[in-house]
């Protein structure tokens, strides 16, 4: 049993991790206005998405003004800043797979800005860690150079900066196929930036491995026949799979880099504690959810849908 037919769509472009080179009906610059499409109209869904990238911010922002903080606000800030920087990293690469399963080719308007918002948070977890050192540049430096996880982690800072710097349409221009090429690193990018949260866990690494479950749904996903890839069949066994999956990286980091038995980890995926399930429960949910979220969604007659066409 397949989902219905979508428009088919090359495979580069289909997959691609940044912006996708779409042809302009609006004059050339170097970027689009976030709340424009690319014709240059108004968008109402990318001034709603364009909002909910700005929420986590000042959320932040108004919990800091009212002293809502803990005593180390700065360390909070840095915190909160890196776990939002990994969630729109995934949600900017989850916009090729609910592209194609969802039959919805304009999501791919909002990738670029989900993309340039994880980059944002990233570097603001940066300069809060920066702020936490009092500013000291020797010292910040020698910790980057000195200490794995935070190695680990400016390499993605970094990388993440120059691929937002390359995200302008003039850029995509001139790059040509070498763009595609370079915005090829957001996936080693996000590995890293995923290895440094788990480091950053130290014992208890749960919440590092929800993320983590997920991102190997997204590339799993990616390493699907494009014939499967919208499949009941395919959607379900890569759920399955996916869930499977997180079990093994779950155990596997505990196993090596911790004294915690791996073991009761391996055993608690089955019996749930007083934390509740563990994320390779949420992350088969997850999957699951995507599998009857696209049957409900095509079989809404087209007429109903209305309002709800994305603009």
């Amino acid at each position: 049993m397949s989902l219905p037919s979508v428009p088919a769509t090359p495979s580069a472009a289909r997959r691609s991790p940044g912006a996708s080179v779409v042809r302009r009906t609006g004059p050339a610059g170097w970027f689009t206005a976030p709340w424009r499409d690319r014709s240059g109209r108004f968008s109402a869904w990318k001034t709603l998405v364009l909002g909910g990238c700005v929420l986590p911010g000042v959320y932040m922002t108004g919990q800091w003004c009212l002293g809502d903080f803990t005593s180390r606000p700065l360390n909070q800030a840095m915190l909160m800043t890196g776990v939002w920087a990994v969630w729109f990293l995934l949600l900017s690469l989850a916009v090729s797979p609910a592209r194609s399963i969802f039959a919805l080719p304009k999501l791919i308007q909002v990738r670029r800005m989900l993309g340039l918002t994880a980059a944002a948070y990233t570097v603001a977890h940066l300069i809060f860690y920066g702020a936490m050192e009092g500013f000291n540049l020797p010292f910040v430096v020698g910790e980057i150079i000195h200490r794995f996880y935070l190695t680990i982690g400016f390499i993605a800072v970094a990388g993440f900066v120059v691929l937002a710097i390359t995200s302008t349409d003039a850029s995509i221009r001139s790059l040509g196929k070498r763009w595609k090429l370079l915005h090829q690193l957001i996936y080693p990018i996000a590995v890293l930036s995923l290895w440094h949260f788990f480091l950053t866990q130290k014992i208890d690494v749960t919440l590092a491995v929800l993320p983590t479950g997920l991102f190997l749904w997204l590339m799993l996903w990616r390493g699907l026949p494009p014939a499967a890839e919208r499949t009941v069949a395919g959607l379900l066994v890569l759920a399955l799979v996916a869930g499977a999956g997180t079990i093994a990286l779950e155990y596997a980091w505990y196993d090596l880099a911790t004294f915690v038995p791996a073991s009761r980890v391996l055993a608690a995926n089955w019996h749930w504690g007083p934390q509740g399930p563990r994320p390779s429960f949420w992350v088969t949910l997850d999957g699951l959810a995507v599998v009857v979220a696209a049957l409900v969604w095509r079989n809404i007659p087209k007429a109903k849908l209305g309002g709800l066409a994305l603009r």
